[in-house]
């Protein structure tokens, strides 16, 4: 019994390599080949972006309020961040720091 079985599985080993000839490519091969690009895709992906476009999005940030950095410091002070909450930040802020 063992010796039918240990038969079999040499003749289906057998089948396997049998088909594989030196002229076929495998499927493993075709992936491998697809893992690489081409020097145009590379250059393509690893290209810098053109000046201009550089320059669209360093101003692309939104504006920052002038008050801004005013309500930051504010909103550090616990008693101007209360008093902000009832009278407004502008109010507040020209209590505790003077003039805005």
């Amino acid at each position: 019994m063992r010796l039918l079985i240990l038969a079999v599985l040499l003749g289906l080993v057998v089948l396997v390599l049998g088909r594989r000839g030196p002229g076929r490519s495998d499927a493993a091969d075709s992936r491998s080949a697809e893992a690489f690009l081409t020097r145009q895709e590379s250059t393509n992906f690893a290209s810098r972006p053109r000046r201009s476009n550089l320059h669209n999005l360093v101003y692309a940030a939104p504006v920052r309020s002038p008050l801004e950095a005013k309500r930051e410091v504010c909103e550090l002070n616990p008693d101007c961040d209360e008093l902000a909450d009832h009278i407004g930040f502008q109010e507040a802020y020209r209590r505790f720091y003077g003039p805005v």
